[in-house]
């Protein structure tokens, strides 16, 4: 897979974040069924259950565009080691790609190849 495309997606979209109270700029891009590229980023707020995460942000842009599903995700961070989606945006992302292949990417370099799976065994579901 060529991550670079979605990679420098997610890099642009970090410098857009909205992270006053944080200061954790975060962007994310997902690679669509359709070859698109839908990248956002965090978008805080002064209290914090209305804080949006990158990941979920481009979820949702994706899927108001009426795209389902994802066939790749990159998340760019300064954390070291990268960051990985935190749970919400696990639970988001499961509910369009149970298996999605996931790269952690820092600002120095670092990355790490994963996927939605292996970080997230066994995600909540409604019975039926």
């Amino acid at each position: 897979m060529d991550w670079e495309p979605l990679v420098a997606a997610a890099r642009a979209a970090r410098e857009r974040a909205y992270a006053p109270y944080s200061h954790f700029a975060v962007g994310a891009a997902l690679l669509m069924e359709d070859g698109s590229i839908h990248a956002a980023a965090n978008v805080e707020n002064c209290i914090p259950a209305l804080s949006i995460c990158a990941e979920r942000n481009a979820m949702s842009a994706a899927a108001s565009a009426g795209l389902r599903r994802p066939r790749a995700v990159a998340v760019v961070t300064d954390a070291s080691p990268p960051a990985r989606p935190c749970g919400l945006c696990r639970q988001t992302l499961v509910e369009f790609a149970k298996d999605l292949p996931i790269l952690v990417v820092n600002v120095h370099g670092d990355r790490e190849e994963t996927t939605l799976a292996e970080i997230f065994p066994q995600p909540f579901s409604l019975p039926g």
